[in-house]
């Protein structure tokens, strides 16, 4: 459990840091997809140029140039994957902000504040469309068929939370399995694709999946306590968006689980009315001991991240992942210690 003794543990290296080893890959993915702007109608250019702007670690990227880690120059087919995924990625979070009614992403207006709900759909739509076209242009089918079959699972994973709203009696066993199709599926699939087309064999390259998989859940986990216990300057996107739009949440569930049956419906209620804003919940957590137990099922999958990788101790991929592992971890400890 995430605790003062984590205090005395080694720092975890800087974000920066980590990212330092592939400037070169990620500047060129900048320029790839700076490129790609071109490709669509000049009707839209605008909107996908601003999309493709003030964008945040570009984690799912990173997943892909460190899944196919090898020293030497930047490999382009790495880069195209990580521009399919990137594109992907953007798609979904244009979509999550239309559906949240979220009017700040990166700390710029979100797509759908900029220029409204319609067009934002309809860019996105565009921006999906743009991914199935560059992974279509790989040797092989296998990048558009893993890419296309993950896009599927995000937006199932997506539509079942949407039916889900407001549904306090939400299991947590569907919540995690609504995290895993809407988040983890792009974290899997973007280092499997690293580590296939670097050239690394199956066992890895299904390994690494699952190593990006389980750290998918738990940055999920993350981004889900601190729409409750953020500072949305600090990280930069509209917070409380999971409460105002009836998504009840790890956080949520748990609270939910452990208030006195005869509480539980007038929670609801005040709820449903609005009548409890994040910072309120958050304090609520506190005294019913949630974030310990969130913070739990965090390190589960954190743990169960770095297990996986541990056969594959001496591949060159290996220590990069990690990294991004401890970096989550820090993430996490900094919210939950200033909670």
């Amino acid at each position: 459990m995430l605790t003062a003794q984590n205090k005395s543990q080694p720092r975890p290296p800087a974000f920066d840091d980590i990212v330092k080893p592939v400037v070169p890959h990620m500047q060129a993915l900048g320029d790839f997809l700076d490129n790609q702007v071109e490709q669509f109608e000049t009707d839209i250019r605008d909107l996908v140029r601003y999309s493709l702007q003030n964008q945040g670690k570009r984690l799912r990227p990173l997943l892909v140039f460190f899944g196919g880690w090898r020293e030497g120059e930047v490999n382009p087919d790495l880069v195209r994957a990580a521009a399919v995924v990137e594109l992907v990625h953007l798609a979904t979070l244009i979509h999550d902000d239309i559906l949240d009614d979220a009017t700040l992403r990166h700390n710029s207006d979100t797509v759908s504040a900029r220029y409204g709900s319609t067009a934002a759909v309809l860019v996105g739509d565009a921006l999906f469309s743009q991914a199935l076209v560059l992974a279509a242009e790989f040797p092989t089918v296998d990048v558009c068929r893993a890419v296309s079959l993950s896009t599927r699972r995000v937006c199932a994973g997506e539509i079942r939370q949407t039916f889900e709203r407001g549904n306090a009696a939400f299991s947590l066993e569907e919540y995690f399995r609504v995290i895993d199709l809407k988040t983890a599926e792009l974290f899997s699939v973007s280092s499997r694709l690293g580590a296939s087309l670097a050239g690394y064999d199956e066992a890895f390259s299904e390994a690494a999946g699952k190593f990006s998989r389980h750290l998918g859940v738990a940055y999920q986990i993350f981004d889900d306590l601190a729409d409750y216990l953020g500072d949305e300057e600090k990280i930069g996107k509209t917070l409380g968006t999971d409460l105002a739009s009836g998504k009840f949440t790890l956080p949520m569930l748990v609270l939910f689980q452990r208030l006195p049956r005869g509480e539980q419906k007038l929670f609801l209620q005040r709820v449903r009315r609005g009548e409890l804003n994040p910072s309120q919940l958050a304090g609520v957590m506190k005294d019913y001991a949630v974030i310990a137990e969130v913070s739990s099922s965090f390190e589960r999958e954190l743990a169960k991240a770095d297990d996986v990788l541990a056969p594959f101790a001496n591949l060159e991929p290996v220590p990069r992942l990690l990294n991004l592992s401890k970096f989550v971890l820090s993430q996490f400890e900094r919210l939950a210690v200033s909670s």
